[in-house]
């Protein structure tokens, strides 16, 4: 099956829920078990609601599909989904190696919490080619985390190459799959040994509902099973079927997404206020020719650079749009627009001007560019 049917048809079992179309909402701590034997010996499908019920297995069984996984963990956020992947991994004692350009609060876990366990961390330009990365393993580097692309700077990483020098030295592979999702890239496929989603994003897409998703490979599925269940790690049954809900109809959305992204960045492409465009899916962009390889589409996710510009402008460019939110998140149906701080160690993209994000939602996107239009003359009237 192609994966849109996937989408829709995976991880659901109407016989066994009265023919419900999707796995309805359990909610569920308690679970009564008839038998001293079924109590003591765990032979029974559910025994406790934190180690899952119909309603988040049936969610796991549709992304560990669309992965092409071994298991699938769902996780409260997906900041929660990252960290739960390299603490699955890592020991004290160990060593990191992660891409500078990651999620700054992944970022932040790494320098402050693993840390703090014995963890070290060191970062890698983004861009780092196979052979590059392979001279920065040390005899004590467990693990390997990229991002691709980079949040904020959207640089597009050689996942088959590194993944491919990671596992000559043992290391496992982990890669954060948010903005591109496991339907337009399957980071499994390339190499990696774990995949990880923001599932807040595009898999719910609504903006109402936090949720994360660990994918493993068999040979991550032990080690990932164990830290998810001795931390405690679960999910309600109600944000499990938001999550559920919104797979259904992921494929009509990011399609939409997609064209509109490509709209208006070839739109700001030609505004004389902006330096530079930040998507994978133009054809001049840095990292367009692993993008065309690795990946089946792109999101609507997308960054600008503007030539330089007062925080005055800016701000008035920003805070009267009509139709775009100011919001740290995306994936929603919802337009979005927020300033980007980039946080960065090793050499690599530097904007001259202001950074910003924009996420393109399902609204019409002539009704978007005239927004936008109107955020330029308000920045032009300050500037």
């Amino acid at each position: 099956m192609k994966d849109e049917t996937r989408l829709i048809h995976s991880g659901r079992d109407a016989a066994a829920h009265i023919g419900a179309v999707n796995v309805p909402v359990y909610r569920a701590s308690t679970i009564l078990h008839q038998t001293v034997e079924a109590l003591e010996g765990n032979t029974q499908a559910y025994g406790y609601g934190r180690r899952g019920t119909p309603t988040t297995r049936g969610l796991e069984a549709s992304i560990c599909e669309l992965e092409g996984g071994a298991r699938t963990a769902l996780t409260p956020s997906g900041l929660a989904a990252c960290n739960a992947a390299l603490m699955a991994v890592l020991s004290a004692g160990d060593h990191l190696l992660m891409a500078d350009s990651v999620y700054s609060p992944t970022r932040t876990f790494c320098d402050l919490q693993l840390k703090r366990y014995g963890i070290a961390t060191s970062y890698y330009p983004a861009t780092i080619d196979a052979e590059g990365f392979a001279a920065l393993i040390r005899a004590e580097t467990r693990a390997v985390f990229l991002e691709s692309p980079g949040s904020g700077t959207f640089e597009v990483q050689d996942i088959p190459g590194i993944a491919a020098a990671a596992h000559a030295r043992g290391l496992s592979v982990i890669v954060d799959n948010t903005w591109a999702t496991p339907l337009f890239c399957k980071p499994l496929t390339l190499g990696a040994d774990i995949s990880v989603n923001a599932a807040t994003k595009y898999i719910v897409g609504h903006a109402d509902a936090l949720l994360g998703t660990i994918t493993a490979k068999e040979s991550h599925v032990e080690p990932m099973m164990d830290f998810h269940g001795r931390f405690g790690l679960t999910v309600s049954g109600d944000e499990a079927y938001l999550g559920q809900r919104g797979l259904r109809t992921m494929a009509i959305r990011l399609a939409r997404h997609q064209e509109t992204a490509l709209k208006l960045a070839r739109w700001f492409q030609a505004r004389p206020e902006v330096a530079r465009v930040l998507y994978p899916a133009l054809p001049d962009d840095p990292g367009h020719a692993l993008w065309r390889r690795d990946f089946s589409g792109a999101s609507g996710l997308f960054g600008v650079e503007l030539k330089p510009a007062s925080k005055a402008a800016v701000a008035a460019m920003l805070d009267n749009y009509k139709l775009f939110g100011m919001g740290w998140s995306w994936g929603g149906f919802e337009s979005l627009a927020v300033t980007t701080k980039i946080h960065r160690s090793q050499p690599g993209y530097r904007p001259a001007g202001p950074l910003l994000r924009f996420h393109a939602g399902l609204e019409d996107a002539d009704d978007l560019i005239a927004d936008l239009a109107a955020g330029f003359d308000r920045l032009n009237a300050v500037n």
